[in-house]
Order: structure tokens, then sequence, then C-alpha cells
């Protein structure tokens, strides 16, 4: 079970570097694949630095998280994806739902599932063991 979710994560955060990488290098074509689009310069500049950040921290800690079986690098990509998953639900309450709106809910609970059920399974490091 444990080598099934620590692939999992790994290949999710092979995904996840991807989109961080597009975001850096294209925001206005990988904004598409979300539905956003930059209003002006300072949008751009907001999708490549947010965008990226989001996706690449996660990715990192997903394969960090994975390869060095750390429960505890799990943590921030879950509670990213959480955080997403949340907004995306109240978004659905408020506005109403869209063309397309249960893919990235879809994609954002596996990640929320997977991170938290490996999180439990994985052992946790302790800041003093790793200072030891």
């Amino acid at each position: 079970m444990r080598f099934v979710l620590t692939a999992l994560i790994f290949l999710a955060g092979l995904f996840d570097l991807f989109m961080a990488i597009s975001f850096l290098i294209g925001p206005q074509d990988a904004g598409k694949i979300l539905s956003v689009a930059p209003v002006g310069v300072a949008g751009l500049s907001t999708m490549r630095a947010d965008f990226t950040a989001f996706f690449g921290v996660a990715a990192f800690c997903m394969m960090w998280g994975a390869w060095r079986r750390n429960g505890d690098l799990l943590l921030v990509p879950g509670l990213l994806f959480a955080v997403a998953l949340t907004a995306r639900a109240v978004n659905l309450v408020v506005v109403g739902p869209y063309f397309g709106w249960a893919v990235p809910m879809l994609v954002e609970a596996f990640h929320v599932v997977v991170l938290f059920a490996a999180w439990r399974l994985l052992p946790h490091h302790r800041l003093e063991e790793i200072a030891a």
C-alpha cells in the first residue's frame, strides 16, 4: 500500500511540476488549461508568480516526501489542495456550476485524499531527529 501511495504521489507531483513549469514559461497558454486569462502585464506577472508557486511548492513537497517516505512533507501540498477544493466548493454554492466544474474538483480531491492517506501511513520525522 505504501508503495502504491508513494508512486501515486510522485506521479501527481510530476504533473504538478509540469504545471508549474508551464506557468513559469508560458502563463497565457497554461492559463487556458484552467480557464484563466491575465488582465494586462500585472495579471500576467501574477499568473506566472502565483500559479508557479502553488504548483511548484506542491510538486516539490510531494516528490520529496514520496522519495524520502516522509509524511510530514505531504501536509503542505495536502493543505494547499484542500483549501483550493474548499474554495471551489464555496464558488459552486455561491455562483453555481459551470461547464467542466467537476474536473478540477476531482483532481484536487484526488490530491487531498492521496496526500492525507499517505500522511497517515508514512512515518513522521521530528525536528529533533533531523537536527541530531
